[in-house]
């Protein structure tokens, strides 16, 4: 117990900082030193041990699984998991209640984490102007027009829900990169939210004889995300993984430029949500006092992720190889 008690509050940690968009849990993952442990035990995932697992009575099944357990870090990965879905069910109330009590200031926040992150991870990339002005070109235009279609009519089906998932737990492996910022940008990040804390109301509801019909509809959306973020996490994750490795310079400047193209987003709310009033007695008093607390939240969000940037400058990235004789990512302090 001991041993897995500190996995538990890195994990936590790191749940709180998925929630936030701008902010990723993979630096924290990294400042915690777990995030080469991190990376392993997720690429060591095999999805063959699902089908092994509905199988206890063939005893070749009943082995196999034995074996996959044993090559996965499997109580790292509970014991994280147990801290990140703790956070996370904490965490989610306290968001939803902020952003509809003030929702400029908290999407001026968001602005603000986000427009920094841009910048520190902006820091990192070496790429010659020829090869980085098409990759960011075509990074900005793509999260802004995503950005355009969700403020519409964004869908919330199911088959989008699982593809949000998919693609927000993949942020788990970059660090700098964070998995809410693309739920923002694809429109779901409000609605999970939601759905989130209904499930969790409902559930309760339950337990006090209430009627499962609400457990049923918001669980159906809540599985659905984390049925996506497994399968991203076996997939989607790899992938990733794989192109920072063989073209970190370009990829980098490709999540860049969907940072800067998912501003859009928060620059929207804030716009829908702060109202001017011009007279002509007083035009610069009712301009700027609405005004006053936005640029707080801006501010206040670039300077958490700046700091945040201070305290890991001097951890950077370093190669290992593993028993496979495959070049794992790991973190080092300089």
């Amino acid at each position: 117990m001991r041993e897995w008690l500190p996995i538990y509050f890195k994990g936590f940690a790191m749940g709180v900082a998925d929630m936030v968009p701008g902010v990723s849990g993979g630096t924290i993952a990294l400042i915690t030193g777990i995030y080469e442990r991190l990376v392993t035990a997720i690429t060591t995932l095999d999805p063959r041990l699902v089908t092994y697992a509905v199988r206890p009575h063939d005893p070749a099944a009943r082995t196999s699984f034995v074996d996959g357990v044993d090559r996965v870090d499997l109580g790292f990965l509970l014991a994280l998991g147990a801290g990140i879905g703790t956070a996370v069910l904490a965490v989610s109330r306290v968001v939803g209640t902020v952003a509809e009590t003030y929702p400029a200031a908290t999407a001026a926040f968001f602005f603000g984490l986000i427009g920094a992150s841009a910048v520190v991870l902006a820091d990192q990339i070496r790429l010659p102007r020829r090869r980085s002005i098409p990759i960011m070109t075509a990074g900005v235009l793509i999260a802004g027009g995503v950005t355009l279609v969700t403020a519409g009519s964004v869908s919330h089906a199911l088959p989008v829900v699982f593809v949000a998932g998919a693609i927000a737990v993949s942020a788990m492996v970059l660090p700098g990169v964070s998995g809410a910022f693309f739920l923002l940008v694809l429109g779901q990040y409000y609605f999970m939210l939601d759905a989130l804390n209904g499930f969790v109301d409902a559930l309760v509801g339950v337990l006090s004889g209430g009627s499962i019909t609400e457990v049923l509809a918001t669980g159906t959306v809540v599985v659905t995300f984390l049925t996506g973020a497994v399968v991203g996490l076996l997939t989607v994750a790899h992938l990733v993984k794989r192109a920072l490795e063989r073209h970190r310079a370009e990829t980098l400047a490709f999540l860049v430029a969907l940072m800067i193209g998912g501003l859009l987003l928060p620059a929207q709310q804030v716009t829908a949500n702060v109202s001017v009033t011009v007279t002509t007695e007083s035009v610069t008093t009712n301009i700027v006092e609405p005004l006053v607390p936005i640029l707080f939240a801006v501010i206040l969000g670039a300077a958490a992720v700046l700091a945040l940037d201070r305290f890991t400058d001097d951890l950077e990235y370093a190669e290992s190889e593993t028993p496979d004789g495959t070049r794992e990512p790991t973190a080092e302090r300089g």
